[in-house]
């Protein structure tokens, strides 16, 4: 089981160490950060984040309930309390001897249910670049919807990369967690 846990300064080394080549920065980042990760660069990250009476952007790391070991990372962020919207972003399992097994799809439903039942959202979408097949259908499998394609999006070296928007409404999350209905 995954839990989620504010991620915090002292999480910087480890996921300094995870992002350890440009591409993976920009699949993971988009363009919010440049290469390599800096401590300077995940303060200003960090700043005013996981502030539940100013919501803003929550960012957490993934951690394995059994071992209590740091596995991954995810973030909520573009929160609209007017719109009760969301957008899950950054979302990285750490080491790939990891991936696989089911710890992607347990980071997400953990923030869904954050997003869901502790933040009152309606929607919560995100972007996955269309390669990233497994990612994909890790979000398929959490209960989203892909919605469109935004193609060509961007540019890495001499290739292009587009990006597939995803969503996930309330009603399809409860749906999918009844149990979640009866205690809201």
């Amino acid at each position: 089981m995954i839990e989620l846990e504010p991620f915090t300064p002292a999480d910087f080394s480890e996921l300094m160490a995870w992002v350890d080549d440009e591409r993976l920065m920009k699949e993971w980042s988009g363009s919010m950060f440049s290469f390599p990760l800096t401590q300077a660069s995940l303060n200003w990250y960090v700043e005013d984040a996981n502030n539940f009476t100013d919501p803003n952007v929550f960012i957490y790391k993934a951690v394995e309930s059994k071992t209590g070991v740091t596995v991954g990372h995810i973030s909520l962020g573009g929160i609209s309390q007017r719109d009760r919207a969301g957008r899950i972003t950054r979302v990285l399992v750490g080491k790939s001897t990891e991936r696989r097994r089911g710890i992607c799809q347990g980071m997400v439903k953990a923030l869904l249910r954050i997003g869901f039942e502790d933040l009152k959202l309606h929607r919560i979408s995100l972007g996955v670049y269309d390669f990233n097949h497994a990612a994909i259908n890790c979000y398929l499998k959490a209960g989203f919807t892909q919605e469109g394609v935004l193609r060509d999006v961007v540019r890495h070296g001499d290739e292009y990369w587009s990006l597939i928007e995803m969503g996930i409404l309330e009603d399809e999350w409860r749906a999918l967690h009844p149990a979640a209905e009866k205690a809201a």
